[in-house]
């Protein structure tokens, strides 16, 4: 006798939601397949579509916000990067003619000791010449550094010695070898000066004795 084979085939209704429904839904299908008891998936939630589309919103203002920052600073930034660029467009230059205010001082300094009538009247055509270049250079901005007496500053003031003093205070300048120089609030060249610093005690003379 031939024994007859049957297959168990789900009903048609049961795989109709399995099918529909996304994610589990092969599971469903293999489980319909299997004859076994299906329950109901429930139906996804869709996003809420105002919620996403404010949450980007916000998103978005808070780029905008913070573009809006940027440029902002930016353009402060290349203000200031302007302004000081008109402002010390002739540093270079000034810099240069430090050297020659430098020696018509010095030339006016050799020709006061010269007593004849002919090193004065030098004398007074290069101060005349050196009070021109001066003025020019005070126009466009430029201040001497004036250090002498006063405590020492490294932030415009260059120490190349020190020197024992019982008058000066220590740490304040005893002499000014070479003027300093600003353009406007920048350095242009610092002041070349002599620290006073307090004598040892070996260095200082010995005290008289009583009753002298």
């Amino acid at each position: 006798m031939s024994r007859k084979h049957t297959d168990k085939k789900a009903p048609e209704g049961a795989l109709a939601p399995a099918q529909a429904e996304g994610g589990g839904g092969q599971a469903h299908v293999e489980a319909a397949q299997k004859g076994d008891v299906l329950l109901p998936v429930p139906p996804a939630e869709p996003g809420d579509p105002l919620k996403a589309a404010s949450a980007k919103a916000a998103e978005n203002w808070d780029k905008f916000l913070r573009a809006t920052a940027d440029f902002e600073n930016y353009k402060k930034r290349a203000s200031r990067e302007r302004q000081e660029a008109v402002a010390y467009a002739n540093a270079g230059l000034i810099q240069k003619l430090l050297p020659v205010l430098d020696n018509f001082e010095m030339a006016l300094a050799a020709a006061g000791n010269a007593p004849d009538a002919a090193a004065n009247s030098l004398q007074a055509g290069v101060a005349m010449i050196a009070s021109q270049l001066r003025n020019a250079l005070t126009e466009a901005g430029l201040t001497e550094i004036d250090a002498t007496g006063k405590p020492f500053d490294p932030n415009c003031h260059e120490a190349v010695a020190q020197q024992d003093s019982a008058e000066v205070a220590e740490g304040h300048v005893i002499q000014q070898l070479r003027k300093g120089y600003k353009l406007r609030d920048r350095l242009l060249r610092p002041a070349s000066v002599i620290v006073a610093r307090k004598p040892s005690p070996a260095s200082e003379p010995p005290a008289p004795p009583p009753g002298a």
